[in-house]
């Protein structure tokens, strides 16, 4: 693994430090860990010290809290160059100017046409292709069975269903979809080297720069002309904004509903009590996906926002330019919001819709609808085409990808019964 070349200051990595593991070997293990580290804990970023917040009434209020920022330049480490382009998670922070990377009227202003264009009316108007998309996929997963019976739910549906999805909306051709997906995995890979990753992230520029300026010349009905053609208080986004905007929506838009999906179909399956409510009637398709969202949410740790001044959250201070990351995993199981028995997987629990697993105030998710719609028709779908489905190997075997911000698994091996 290609490790950045800095390492925090040996006061920044005490033995109340919670050493974020790059490989995702015992993610329960390292939610227990923050929780038990306090409402605020530091943490370790492959050699990089920071904040992250654990518990869900204060998360909400630093969410909302001005003084953090999105803007690089306000974290104390990069402006001391100790962080540098070297340091493998940088391009989830600096990815270039979008609504992801800016706060504020222009944190608005590049969100707005972003938002319209994922109205409730505009999901309403897609279902038909997301339903179409979906039985076409399930056929796929029905001719992919092995000799063994055995096929990998990931590869071949939950994988490419919101890749389609989204590259409907965004106007990207779909043999474009494979090159995308494998690029943007080799993006979050730890086991990518830092100069590859770098590499991918200006393949990437050049692509979604090349759309742009084909719907330029040749605006279609689709999200990306939308952004082209917006004018937000007379000034048009720029090409560097629309770009921004659609590398990092492209990104969020896809690996969130992979893991939403994989994870409800592996909680279900772990939970056959819970399945058979489920497949009843008794219990609805909703309260599973968000008790997933709770329980098993698709983002681990978000990076990252930035302090503009000393922020007191208890008995801690992040000073002025440290930064703070979000561990939704860790918040979605805080007991004092969802009981002692937080740890457990309950479709009806009371509190199950009260998580922020897509964020909370101004950069909560615009795709957070869009990837409940997606779950709400592929779930049920997947289960009535095949009620018998089932692991074809035990769940423990089960490995996660080594990704430190998506809670994304290597493979889904199931049988289709």
């Amino acid at each position: 693994m290609n490790c950045p070349h800095t390492a925090a200051a040996p006061a920044d990595r005490s033995a109340g430090t919670v050493v974020i593991d790059p490989m995702v070997q015992d993610l329960d293990g390292e939610t227990a860990r923050l929780r038990d580290a306090g409402v605020l804990a530091r943490i370790d970023l492959l050699g990089v010290p920071a904040w992250t917040v654990t518990r869900h009434a204060e998360a909400r209020q630093l969410l909302l809290d001005p003084r953090l920022v999105k803007d690089i330049d306000a974290w104390g480490l990069w402006q001391s160059g100790v962080v540098t382009r070297a340091w493998p998670l940088i391009g989830m922070i600096d990815a270039g100017r979008s609504m992801f990377t800016v706060d504020g009227a222009e944190h608005r202003r590049l969100r707005t046409k972003t938002s319209q264009a994922l109205t409730p009316r505009r999901l309403e108007a897609i279902r038909p292709e997301i339903e179409k998309f979906t039985q076409e996929l399930l056929d796929a997963l029905d001719a992919a069975q092995g000799d063994d019976g055995v096929v990998d739910l990931k590869a071949v549906f939950a994988q490419p269903l919101p890749m389609r999805v989204v590259g409907m909306l965004m106007g990207v051709d779909e043999s474009q979809h494979a090159i995308l997906t494998r690029q943007y995995k080799a993006f979050f890979s730890m086991l990518t080297p830092q100069d590859e990753r770098l590499a991918l992230l200006a393949e990437l520029d050049v692509f979604y720069t090349d759309l742009v300026r084909e719907k330029t010349a040749r605006p279609t009905d689709d999200l990306t002309s939308a952004l082209i053609l917006a004018e937000e208080g007379g000034e048009p986004l720029t090409e560097e904004e629309v770009v921004g905007n659609l590398k990092a929506m492209v990104a969020a838009g896809h690996e969130t509903t992979i893991g939403l999906v994989l994870n409800a179909v592996r909680a279900l399956l772990s939970h056959p009590d819970q399945l058979r409510k489920v497949l009843a009637g008794e219990v609805g398709w909703d309260a599973v996906i968000e008790e997933t969202l709770r329980w098993d949410t698709p983002t681990t740790h978000l990076l990252m926002r930035f302090a503009t001044e000393d922020i007191t959250v208890g008995d801690e201070v992040i000073r002025k330019g440290e930064g703070l990351v979000v561990s939704y995993r860790a918040i979605g199981r805080d007991i004092e919001q969802h009981g002692a028995d937080a740890d457990a997987f309950d479709i009806t629990r009371p509190t199950r819709n009260r998580h922020m697993t897509f964020g909370h105030g101004p950069h909560i998710c615009p795709g957070a609808a869009l990837s409940r719609v997606e779950a709400g028709i592929a779930l049920p779908a997947l289960f009535t085409r095949f009620p018998g489905l089932r692991l074809a190997v035990p769940d423990e075997e089960i490995t996660k990808l080594p990704v430190m911000t998506q809670n994304d698994m290597a493979a889904f091996p199931v049988l289709l019964g």
